[in-house]
């Protein structure tokens, strides 16, 4: 009997105390007489090595998961880089429209001139006219003009809306009606923008 019971712990020891849990299962049931009481024992200290083993696991996992957000990525890293993204469009737009040409010098005229980039060669009148001091972009009109009535404040409470600016507006066959918020013109020829100083229109680049 005593030496069933030493083979039975020997086999116990080598089987169930190998270092890979998984295989637990697949353990033969040992032999000889009186091995029931054993073999439930047996099982009983698998399951418990089982249960340590995979609570063991589960710890394990749960460490590395907290290793992982204390060292994984900095958030404000990745941040910093949508932001140089963006500034990077940004200062590719700007640029682009850097690129853009302007009015040397620069037309203003009459329906009959036609409109686009003027030049000493090619005299076309600008389209594209910002004022400086208002910070407005120029209106302009063909075949009209503007009626003597016209003042400041009409144009400082009307820009930019064509309903309200209208009634203003007198039909004049070749002639352009130009206005930004605090200044206005009715142009019939090509005209030089520098030859008029109290204007402070500039080309705002095509």
């Amino acid at each position: 009997m005593a030496e069933d019971l030493d083979e039975l712990l020997d086999e116990v020891e080598s089987k169930f105390c190998s270092p890979d849990p998984l295989r637990l299962d697949m353990v033969e049931r040992p032999r000889g007489g009186g091995g029931v009481l054993s073999n439930d024992r047996n099982r009983a200290e698998a399951k418990e090595n089982l249960r340590s083993t995979e609570a063991f696991k589960k710890e394990d996992d749960l460490d590395s998961l907290i290793n992982e957000i204390f060292e994984e990525p900095n958030f404000d890293k990745k941040h910093f880089k949508l932001k140089s993204k963006s500034s990077g469009n940004t200062s590719v737009r700007a640029s682009i429209r850097g690129l853009g040409k302007s009015c040397s010098p620069v037309y203003l005229g009459g329906s009959a001139v036609p409109c686009g980039i003027g030049t000493n060669t090619s005299q076309r009148a600008c389209d594209r006219l910002r004022c400086v001091a208002c910070d407005f972009w120029v209106v302009s009109y063909d075949d009209h003009r503007w009626d003597r009535s016209c003042d400041y404040l009409f144009f400082r409470n009307n820009m930019p809306e064509f309903h309200k600016l209208k009634t203003k507006l007198v039909k004049k066959k070749g002639t352009r009606a130009y206005a930004c918020q605090c200044s206005w013109r009715t142009i019939e020829d090509l005209t030089d923008l520098q030859t008029d100083h109290q204007l402070h229109w500039v080309c705002g680049k095509h």
